[in-house]
């Protein structure tokens, strides 16, 4: 993950290009799904960023840690009523240790695939075991990738068209890798964000969970916990630490 993706200008926009993400009843269930899963202990989010989960998660009550690489995406969310609340520690979320103990730990909106290798990515499982209490859970939200909708010869799909953003992947089908592309218009000003990513599947993901010590509790197609099924374009992975485990 690049941090200089991530930069001051990307950061000072960041919530404005990602208004559609804030709308409550795309925010509401996930800070609802999230904490419901808590627990007593603190909650840490990997990849923190603005903030747009961790502060209304913390305003419920819950003792929350972040870590992020990007020091412009930090600083934004310290400016936000609430953001002092939210510990924040610079770093890699595939290294970064963060003291305490934690009952859950999560990714959201793709995090995971901001990691460009599968070697990263289970590094990240793995980083998220350590931080975990016994029978803590792990938490991810993932899009499953739109391969069945490429027609042939085809690499491109639009992933949001609204009145302010649109945004569509181009993908790499060799090497698991995509680019989302955000065109996005504030007070009549365009702007354009291109971020990579490398996909992955869920039994890829459930992989990286078993070599990290964790196993998969539950799947669903998004945080109002509908089914998850065969035609499903997104899903929220739990996967649990045993009881009995050791840290990793």
């Amino acid at each position: 993950m690049d941090a200089d993706v991530w930069n001051e200008q990307v950061a000072q926009g960041y919530d404005e290009s990602s208004a559609h993400m804030y709308v409550p009843a795309v925010l509401d269930p996930a800070v609802d799904f999230l904490e419901r899963r808590a627990g007593t202990y603190q909650v840490l989010e990997f990849a923190v960023g603005t903030g747009r989960v961790a502060v209304p998660l913390s305003a419920r009550g819950i003792r929350v840690a972040g870590v992020e690489k990007s020091e412009p995406m930090a600083q934004e969310l310290a400016k936000k009523l609430g953001g002092d609340d939210v510990s924040v520690t610079i770093g890699d979320m595939t290294t970064t240790q963060v003291p305490g103990e934690f009952s859950l730990v999560y990714l959201v909106y793709n995090a995971i695939t901001c990691l460009l290798t599968q070697k990263e990515q289970v590094a990240c499982f793995r980083n998220a075991a350590r931080h975990l209490r016994p029978g803590g859970r792990f938490v991810s939200e993932v899009f499953v990738p739109d391969l069945q909708r490429l027609p042939p010869g085809e690499t491109a799909r639009p992933f949001h068209v609204g009145d302010r953003h649109v945004g569509f992947d181009t993908y790499d089908l060799v090497n698991q890798r995509l680019v989302s592309h955000h065109y996005t218009i504030v007070e009549g000003q365009g702007s354009t964000f291109l971020s990579p990513h490398r996909y992955v599947w869920p039994s890829e993901l459930d992989l990286m969970a078993q070599l990290a010590g964790m196993e998969l509790s539950e799947r669903w197609a998004d945080w109002n916990e509908a089914p998850f099924t065969a035609s499903s374009r997104s899903h929220i992975s739990v996967w649990q630490k045993p009881l009995d485990s050791a840290s990793n």
